[in-house]
């Protein structure tokens, strides 16, 4: 589970980031900011930032995760045998 807190929080910080200096260039350029497309410009901003820079972490959530289906797939198939043997 820490590699997914890790993940999500990296993740959120770049958004938070992201729409901050959207933000900050969105109201320096003009008087009125339309918040709806400073979150879409900072949400698309931080997921491409985040395809780019958090590879690692990615890769770190992903062996996790297979890790724990892989157990729960030993684990079934374990029950399924027992049965068969019943």
């Amino acid at each position: 589970m820490k590699e997914f807190w890790i993940y999500t929080a990296l993740r959120l910080g770049l958004f938070l980031g992201a729409f901050a200096i959207v933000f900050g260039i969105w109201f320096v350029a003009a008087d009125s900011v339309p918040v709806i497309w400073v979150i879409v410009v900072a949400f698309l901003l931080s997921g491409v930032a985040s395809f780019l820079l958090l590879n690692d972490q990615r890769n770190a959530f992903a062996k996790k995760v297979e890790a724990r289906a892989g157990k729960v797939n030993d684990r079934y198939e374990a029950a399924r045998a027992k049965e068969d043997l019943d």
